[in-house]
């Protein structure tokens, strides 16, 4: 009979009361298996770098920590282990950490006041190759997603949207400079920065947002 290996795991906090919380709830499950715990995430990466990340399934993290935080460990793994899963456990909920470290690829994302059992299930969906969000953290960042564009929207001035609009209308540079009374070079100006403002990748990208704005129901 194949005795099933257990998942190998680090889990990193600074606060040792939760550390040590953390310790509990891991320790009863018979499938995982600590073989580290830090206080910061340098000591990992010091670890990690010397055994090559072999044989680790998966490391847990809090965000603030001393010396490296949770978000440049995260991100020393993916660059330089990407087989080892994260999963981040924080209270952080702000818009800026959650987008770093979904951008920087980390495998899930759950707050310290989680339940036992949805800290477990991460854990487990996370080391079967799947992703693990907690609500709060998806509520959290689809906020922060309208809230920065409605703040691009807003800091749009009137003659930014004049150009946007006449772009959408399929008119040239020319026909817009000509239009406005500007030169061509200004209006190329304007589409470089609503591209750049609006974080688009091009022209289909700008009209896209000229009709989201209504710009072309006059």
């Amino acid at each position: 009979m194949t005795v099933k290996s257990k998942s190998r795991l680090i889990v990193v906090d600074d606060h040792k009361m939760f550390l040590d919380g953390l310790l509990s709830i891991i320790n009863n499950e018979s499938d995982f298996e600590i073989v580290m715990t830090a206080n910061s995430g340098k000591n990992v990466i010091k670890y990690l770098d010397n055994i090559k990340g072999e044989n680790i399934n998966l490391v847990i993290t809090d965000v603030n920590m001393p010396d490296v935080s949770g978000i440049e460990l995260n991100k020393h793994i993916k660059d330089n282990f990407p087989a080892i899963r994260t999963l981040v456990v924080s209270m952080l909920h702000d818009s800026r950490t959650i987008h770093t470290l979904t951008n920087d690829n980390v495998d899930g994302y759950v707050p310290k006041n989680a339940e036992k059992t949805e800290l477990l299930l991460a854990i487990e969906t996370i080391l079967k190759g799947d992703k693990y969000f907690s609500e709060s953290i998806k509520q959290a960042y689809m906020q922060s997603m309208f809230t920065k564009e409605n703040e691009v929207i807003t800091s749009l001035t009137n003659r930014e949207k004049e150009v946007l609009k006449l772009i959408a209308l399929e008119h040239t540079t020319q026909e817009i400079a000509d239009q406005l009374f500007l030169s061509k070079h200004t209006i190329e100006g304007y589409r470089k920065n609503l591209i750049s403002k609006l974080e688009v990748r091009n022209l289909a990208g700008l009209t896209k947002y000229a009709i989201k704005l209504g710009l072309l129901d006059d």
